[in-house]
């Protein structure tokens, strides 16, 4: 079947191409529905109850969708008039901004005092340049002292500040997508013009707006260098271990149809492209080679023992077509399994990638030969036999005669490297998912060692009934559990609205500071309240910490930097405290930081539920295609260990396994067995079809297949070793270990399977 397959494609070639050409065509026209998409929101399903949650609260109060420029004076003082001055400038630009809602600084915090029986609002810094020094200490001293400013918008030395900008973005991803480019340009624009007119401040851009637009800024740049570079440094390897520029060309051609095809599968599936999956394209190319390599390097090596181009090429396909196909259905299987992941970004690369695999297979047996035929090729025929010679021979022996001592040896070695896959726990840092060479990163790090923490948790705290938060018994056990957060060593600020009422009652009596405590009558606070609402300034309101209907507050604090597994710690030992001191107002934390904790932590999981099926799966397909039960379950063996060992490698050098470490036991199962498809299926043809003993059939397997593994091996690691060069932390890490893995297995397969093979294949030919 596989003689007349190979001679089918090989005589209508041309007709073969032709339809290629046009389904490429027809599947490559779904890439016009894609677009970029840069929230941070597409880590998460829908239905996720973390990002349900955190909806809900940015629908109860003011949306944390935000540009805070962090700045840093040069004399490391802020209350200087030069310096007070910019703030002041910076917070009335900022309301220009567009869909800017809310601006809050230190210059427009709304200071409350007593003036007889007044209570007196207004900006906190007013016409700076008129102020003595004695009137500048007061203004750092009653910053220093609001607990609402402290460690928030003003930095515990008074030496950094920040202007925090709300913004009000469409609730439609693709509208908000298309939204935040333009946001972000007008937002450095004022960066600049603000230090152009002073210079004597470094201002560092934060948000949850810059975050999603660096998102953005990383996946393009990984778009714009990282593929020209896998680009070329495939055409580099192609042409130095092939020799050909014939057969270059053919398998550039096959990767852009198998690249193009796949962005058109991704579009016409409704996926959008984001952080995650605009990998796809490197990881497609990577695979890509490896089919036409196994080809073109049977076709090249008949060239050169004299046969004709047709003739070559229906040989190479003959005998290629099962493990191509094999392999493409394993590798397939490997990145299917990614749809266990809870994150939707990695289903979506699993699916895209698989689709794209088995659109390289297709290419590579349909598309190739019409091409390489084409084309015009010279290869001088040599008098040996290139299976009787060479390096591969070598090894081959040498592996033989102490197979032994080599099998045992690297089983030993593989025991000891697996023993460290306990060492790794799952420690995500969403700061670390940005290089240090990134503008945010460096934003992030200094906002941390200066101003305040950059994770958080926020709750929406419930009073019970429709202006419930004036209760004086809501507010002493919201007061009492904004005291508990503060012991806590990992926190940085808590913001509760109980500091407001505190506030306004040591106002109302004439700024005694005896009287900063929480009021006993429920009437008086009330009083307060509607005071102080009425007299705030449009866009200072309150709705940012109360409901529309006051019936719950929200209570926000920052962390120090922490890993995943601190984060939900933290939040474990509110819940324990709630629960035993404040049951009435317990409700679950929220924030960005909190669902990435929890989201890495399930994925782990979910990951080990879909690489045990996609093990069985694999193991099914190769006793099914081998038609051989004991073979099937032998090719497992060595594709069991290289993942294995790259996480036992990984716990000795890192420790810690993030949310794309994860899953790559997954992307790389199907990967590490094609080396080992293409080695047992020349193997058994040796045994079965050419009567070779065991020994001989090593030896055969080693010289038809091993220069292609080994091309592919190199292909397919520095293709990964490039997508490790991206400055998102997810993918660098993800490439960085596939890389390891891919270039473990071939090491393992080479010295491992032979070994296996005399140890468990000894029946005589």
């Amino acid at each position: 079947m596989e003689a007349r397959l190979a001679a089918l494609l090989v005589r209508r070639r041309y007709l073969f191409a032709l339809l290629s050409l046009a389904l490429v065509v027809l599947i490559a026209s779904g890439a016009a529905k894609l677009w970029f998409e840069s929230s941070y929101k597409i880590f998460f399903s829908d239905d996720d109850p973390r990002l349900v949650a955190y909806e809900a609260m940015e629908d109860a109060y003011t949306r944390g969708d935000n540009v805070a420029y962090v700045l840093e004076p040069d004399n490391g003082k802020v209350f200087t008039p030069a310096n007070l001055e910019a703030v002041i400038w910076l917070t009335d630009q900022a309301w220009q901004l567009q869909r800017s809602v809310r601006v809050d600084s230190i210059s427009n915090f709304q200071y409350s005092h007593a003036e007889d029986d007044d209570l007196i609002v207004h900006d906190l810094v007013r016409d700076p340049a008129s102020l003595s020094d004695d009137e500048l200490a007061e203004l750092e001293r009653i910053a220093l002292a609001e607990p609402v400013l402290v460690d928030a918008l003003i930095s515990d030395r008074a030496h950094v500040t920040s202007v925090n900008v709300r913004v009000e973005l469409p609730d439609d991803s693709r509208e908000q997508s298309a939204v935040i480019p333009g946001l972000m340009a007008d937002a450095y624009e004022l960066r600049d013009r603000f230090i152009e007119k002073y210079p004597q401040f470094d201002v560092y851009m934060m948000g949850q707006v810059v975050v999603n637009h660096s998102f953005n800024e990383s996946a393009s740049n990984d778009t714009a260098t990282l593929v020209p570079l896998m680009f070329l440094a495939v055409i580099v390897l192609l042409t130095l271990f092939m020799r050909s520029i014939t057969t270059t060309v053919a398998t550039v051609v096959i990767i852009i149809v198998s690249i193009v095809a796949t962005l058109g599968v991704t579009g016409w599936l409704g996926y959008q492209v984001n952080q995650i999956n605009v990998s796809a394209p490197i990881i497609i190319l990577t695979l890509a080679v490896s089919d036409c390599v196994h080809v073109l390097i049977s076709y090249l090596k008949d060239l050169r023992r004299g046969l004709g181009k047709l003739e070559a090429m229906e040989h190479a396909l003959m005998i290629n077509i099962k493990p191509v196909f094999l392999t493409s259905i394993t590798t397939a299987i490997g990145f299917f399994s990614l749809n266990f992941s809870d994150s939707p970004p990695f289903r979506e690369l699993g699916t895209s990638v698989g689709f794209g695999v088995l659109g390289a297979m297709l290419w590579s047996l349909v598309l190739l030969p019409g091409i390489t035929l084409m084309l015009p090729i010279r290869v001088k025929p040599v008098d040996e036999d290139p299976d009787r010679s060479g390096p591969m021979l070598k090894l081959a022996n040498l592996i033989i005669a102490h197979n032994r001592l080599i099998f045992w040896s690297v089983l030993a070695v593989a025991a000891v490297l697996i023993s460290f896959v306990t060492r790794n726990e799952f420690n995500d840092d969403t700061v670390e998912y940005f290089d240090e060479s990134l503008s945010i990163r460096q934003a992030f790090d200094f906002v941390q060692d200066n101003l305040t923490g950059v994770d958080t948790i926020a709750y929406s705290l419930p009073a019970g009934e429709e202006n419930g938060i004036v209760d004086p018994d809501y507010l002493r056990q919201v007061e009492a559990f904004s005291r508990w957060y503060e012991s806590q060593p990992e926190v940085t600020h808590v913001s509760t609205f109980t500091d407001v009422v505190k506030r306004l009652n040591r106002n109302m009596h004439g700024d005694d500071p005896t009287y900063y405590r929480l009021p006993d009558n429920r009437e008086l606070i009330a009083q307060y309240i509607l005071l102080y609402e009425l007299s705030l300034p449009m866009g200072l309101d309150l709705n940012n910490q109360l409901t529309f209907d006051k019936s719950a507050s929200k209570f926000q604090v920052n962390l120090s930097n922490l890993n995943s597994k601190e984060i939900i710690a933290v939040e474990e030992r509110a819940q324990s405290w709630l629960a035993a001191n404040a049951p009435a107002i317990q409700n679950h934390g929220s924030s960005v930081s909190l669902m990435f904790a929890h989201i890495g932590q399930n994925n782990i999981e979910a990951m080990m539920r879909g690489s045990a099926l996609a093990l069985a799966l694999i193991a099914v397909t190769l006793i099914i295609a081998l038609r051989s039960f004991k073979f099937g379950l032998l090719s497992l063996l060595p594709n069991a260990f290289p993942a294995s060992i790259s996480f036992g490698l990984w716990g000795l050098i890192v420790g810690q396994v993030n949310l794309a470490v994860a899953a790559v036991f997954s992307i790389t199962l199907g990967i590490v067995v094609d080396n080992t498809v293409h080695f047992f299926s020349k193997y058994l043809r040796a045994r079965g079809q050419l009567g070779y003993s065991t020994e001989d059939a090593i030896r055969y397997a080693f010289t038809t297949v091993g220069a292609a593994l080994v091309i592919t091996t190199v292909a397919l690691a520095a293709g990964f070793l490039i997508l490790a060069q991206s400055t998102f932390d997810v993918n660098a890490s993800m490439g960085m270990m596939t890389a390891m893995t891919i270039g473990i297995a071939l090491v393992f397969d080479l010295l491992f399977l032979p070994g296996l093979l005399l140890q468990f294949d000894r029946k005589k030919a």
